[in-house]
């Protein structure tokens, strides 16, 4: 099957060759007016300008979309989320108008423990039923890859059945996803004086299984006070590292202990959330191959203090965004809110966040060599915008759909 998507009006992020962006480069967003695009199945084929495609007629299409009026660009790809769990915490979010801190709900029995007693009590197919929903939902915003960890279950059983369903997702999933193992999320409360007790947990039984049925791609580590120490996490990573899987890893969310050093010593694929950064942090993360995730919806419904963005991409540090979809902080897998707070709330150019919501992001998940920017040979994962003024429209009016179709595998969702 052959498709041609003609009269596009800009295509978005088109590059022939391209690598991890830093600094200026992150602003430089390669477009074509006037364009069209090829599709071979599910791979692009080919692209260029209008008035070139006579030129083009070594192919015939089968399939022909006219674009006229439309932006399209590459699919988000979301590299941080929390997708399979169990229920809602509105209860929460109502104390935390009331004026209770997160840490004051976790002390309560709420937060992650809350999340983790509603997995253990669902089955299989409830947690992949609900995950499914969601997942259809951030395609049709726009989603065309995404990262799941678990975390919500705490416990031998309910961590591997979590990994269990983002297996099944992965299997039946319209677009790739990528499995990430935290049970370092938070402490059970019978480990709650015994941390030791519950890593040997992680690393002898459950980290075996996940080797085995080949469940996970990434590990993660919640290290902040109050939850996993520097060297607790250490101590986790060196152990899934040994089996193969690389570390993805919550940093500097609240305080600055020397997680982000250690990440980085540990090769971490990425460092994510990130609120809090002293200017030695910015420097150690400019200076290294780890990329930054920024979280901004998780800030925007936590009301905490929104990443440095603007001091972290000009020190020449590498960033992604996502939206840490989950329950608890984040509640919302729209990547095109996500996009409009990194222009709204930390300053960055449009051109930038699309850039870190796309390429970047797709670096951040390993899969750069498939998705995030318009180049022969990967995905055929698009996004086909209404018709906008300027593609700088799309995260001004923040509180429209500005979405007209999106592509997925070559076919339209």
């Amino acid at each position: 099957m052959i498709t041609l998507v003609k009269n596009i009006q800009t295509l978005v992020n088109v590059r022939e060759n391209h690598s991890l962006l830093r600094g200026k480069a992150l602003s430089e967003l390669p477009c074509i007016q006037d364009a069209y695009l090829l599709i071979e199945n599910d791979i692009i084929l080919n692209y260029g300008k209008m008035e070139d495609l006579e030129n083009n007629q070594s192919v015939s299409p089968n399939n022909i979309i006219d674009a006229t009026h439309q932006h399209v660009l590459p699919t988000w790809c979301d590299s941080h989320t929390h997708l399979v769990f169990a229920g809602s915490r509105e209860n929460e979010f109502v104390d935390k108008i009331k004026g209770l801190t997160y840490t004051e709900i976790a002390a309560n029995g709420g937060g992650i423990l809350h999340s983790a007693e509603k997995v253990n009590n669902a089955s299989v197919e409830e947690l992949f039923e609900s995950a499914w929903k969601r997942l259809q939902e951030i395609i049709q915003h726009g989603t065309g890859a995404v990262e799941i960890k678990s975390g919500y279950g705490l416990s031998v059983d309910a961590e591997i059945k979590m990994l269990r369903v983002i297996k099944l997702l992965k299997e039946k999933s319209p677009i790739p996803i990528k499995s990430t193992f935290l049970a370092a999320h938070t402490f059970p409360l019978i480990y709650k004086d015994n941390h030791q007790g519950y890593i040997d947990l992680i690393i002898q039984q459950m980290l075996p299984i996940i080797e085995k049925e080949k469940l996970a791609d990434y590990v993660d580590v919640f290290c902040e006070n109050g939850f996993f120490s520097v060297n607790e996490m250490e101590q986790i990573c060196n152990a899934a590292i040994r089996m193969g899987l690389k570390p993805k890893l919550h940093v500097n969310q609240i305080h600055s202990i020397g997680a982000l050093q250690k990440a980085i010593s540990l090769d971490a694929l990425s460092v994510d959330h990130l609120e809090t950064m002293t200017e030695k942090d910015i420097d150690d993360l400019a200076n290294s191959n780890t990329i930054g995730t920024l979280l901004p919806s998780a800030a925007f419904f936590l009301r905490m203090q929104y990443q440095p963005a603007r001091a972290i991409v000009d020190a020449g540090a590498a960033i992604a965004l996502a939206s840490d979809y989950n329950p608890g902080s984040s509640p919302s897998g729209n990547m095109n809110f996500v996009i409009s707070l990194a222009c709204i709330q930390m300053k960055l150019l449009p051109e930038e966040a699309i850039n870190a919501a796309t390429l970047n992001a797709a670096y951040a998940m390993g899969m750069d060599h498939q998705l995030g920017s318009i180049s022969v040979g990967k995905k055929a994962n698009l996004i086909f915008t209404k018709k906008i003024p300027s593609l700088a429209y799309f995260p001004y009016s923040f509180g429209s759909n500005l979405i007209e179709k999106v592509m997925i595998s070559g076919e339209i969702f």
